[in-house]
């Protein structure tokens, strides 16, 4: 009886072990990702709206296109890891937005849904495989993707303010 017990209580701390381990690997990518999609949200409300149709060069995405292509990109990902869309989210209609305050909206809005879901994804199905239009991940991979993803646009929408003569909020 001792053994089984010692046993139970084996079993038990490895459990609450790997289920910590997994929530610390959804907690950080939650983590770095509201940390830079943050920094986004702050560099879409410093750039003036009338920069917002500024381009660096034509065929490249426009301030506002880059947020547009961040919010949307939030839901895809989310929706390749199983989650559904919130009421009213049209993933054909998003890059239609106009309006500086409009488009503030649906980044926020697609960031705080982002930052909710992560920790969701189950632990357990970390290795379980994603099909993605340009190739096959796993569900953590994917989830460094929306991380990575929105540091690759963070850099972007750095260099547009900077272009024109915008320093990013927290670096004054």
């Amino acid at each position: 009886m001792r053994n089984l017990l010692s046993l139970l209580i084996c079993l038990t701390a490895f459990a609450t072990t790997a289920k910590a381990q997994g929530d610390v690997a959804q907690a950080g990518v939650q983590g770095m990702f509201a940390y830079a999609s943050g920094q986004i949200e702050s560099l879409a409300e410093a750039i003036p709206e009338d920069k917002y149709d500024w381009s660096p060069a034509e065929g490249v995405r426009s301030v506002k296109d880059a947020i547009l292509h961040v919010a949307q990109a939030n839901y895809f990902f989310m929706t390749k890891l199983g989650v559904e869309l919130p009421a009213g989210v049209d993933m054909m209609t998003l890059a239609s937005t106009s309006g500086k305050d409009n488009v503030v909206k649906l980044l926020k809005a697609s960031n705080q849904f982002t930052k909710d879901k992560i920790t969701m994804v189950e632990t357990s199905t970390l290795g379980d495989k994603v099909e993605m239009p340009f190739g096959d991940f796993n569900r953590m991979s994917t989830l460094l993707l929306v991380m990575e993803h929105t540091g690759e646009h963070k850099g972007q929408l750095i260099a547009y303010a900077r272009a024109n003569g915008i320093a990013p909020p927290w670096s004054e």
